[in-house]
């Protein structure tokens, strides 16, 4: 069993590199059923996004898509380190690449409110 719990937990943005889609005002709603990971996200510049991924140790393998505010449809993939901050809040940092830009790469960190 893993040690970590992100079952009904929600997370806000920290910090995201340039080319990353979400802000400080999109939420992500995170589920999981043992190792399966789900989420939907939504707020700022997010219609409605929604995530997929297992977990395994402290990380988890995911895959995202979503409909931003101007109608764009995106879709890509990342590797999410889970850790705890100094307060016991998760921390997700995470290593992400857009599918339909091979030159769209980036890193971004959430953390659990």
């Amino acid at each position: 069993m893993t040690k970590f719990n992100i079952n009904n937990k929600i997370f806000s943005l920290v910090e995201n590199s340039e080319n990353g889609e979400v802000n400080s005002e999109t939420l992500f709603r995170y589920k999981q059923e043992k190792t399966l990971i789900t989420a939907d996200y939504n707020g700022g510049t997010i219609k409605y996004g929604k995530i997929i991924g297992y977990l395994e140790k402290d990380e988890i393998n995911m895959l995202y898509q979503c409909l931003t505010v101007d109608n764009e449809l995106k879709a890509g993939k990342a590797v999410a380190k889970i850790s705890l901050d100094k307060n016991n809040k998760i921390k997700l940092k995470l290593n992400w690449e857009w599918l339909n830009d091979k030159s769209g790469k980036g890193t971004s960190e959430y953390i659990e409110n």
